[in-house]
């Protein structure tokens, strides 16, 4: 059983995983325990979304409050917590966004791999996104290849032009202690909906 990003993206990628940067590689040797999760704090350098991310983000908060936020805001902290739970597979990722002048906002995924070996990651209410991971310039890209909206154990894909866009993701990494993570999501008819960027170190006990 698979839990955690690292075992999993080592199968996923293959020999490609040795072009990771070694800073990046041992980051990713952590093994999240039941009960004891890597932790992570950062510092959003940009939040952005268009108008139309904006009414995305309004109109799904209900259902995956998060994961498409419609705000623009810049030099907040961010509380990163990847954990495992016993006897699940996933892998799960809680981010808390403490934003100027507003609640914190948190948001939780988890990922896993499938049957077919894919990486799927789940955002709520059976959404999620199958992602095809790279490795560029000793850096760790992900790029998303549809989403769909699982009932039942059946997965079923959504038209693009209803998503908010594909995702792209890079970590890049800065030195042994600290990385950074871009996010863009850019629609083919609206253009990019969704950044997010951040600078990020892990907090050890």
């Amino acid at each position: 059983m698979i839990a955690s990003e690292g075992e999993l993206f080592k199968k996923i990628l293959g020999p490609a995983w040795r072009g990771l940067h070694p800073d990046i590689q041992a980051r990713f040797d952590h093994n999240p325990m039941p009960g004891k999760p890597l932790r992570y704090q950062g510092q959003m350098t940009e939040l952005t979304c268009s108008k139309v991310g904006r009414l995305l983000g309004y109109l799904t908060m209900p259902l995956i409050q998060g994961a498409l936020m419609p705000y623009n805001d810049a030099d907040f902290p961010v509380d990163i917590e990847v954990y495992s739970k016993e006897g699940s597979a996933a892998i799960f990722k809680q981010r808390i966004y403490r934003l100027n002048g507003r609640k914190p906002v948190q948001f939780t995924s988890y990922m896993l791999e499938s049957a077919r070996g894919e990486v799927l990651e789940y955002v709520g209410m059976g959404m999620g996104m199958k992602l095809v991971l790279e490795v560029r310039d000793g850096n760790l890209h992900f790029e998303s290849d549809g989403y769909f909206w699982q009932v039942m154990g059946v997965r079923i894909p959504m038209p693009a032009w209803l998503t908010p866009g594909k995702t792209y993701l890079c970590h890049r990494n800065n030195d042994s202690a600290q990385f950074d993570i871009r996010i863009e999501i850019r629609h083919a008819l609206f253009g990019t909906t969704f950044t997010q960027a951040g600078v990020f170190r892990e907090v050890r006990p």
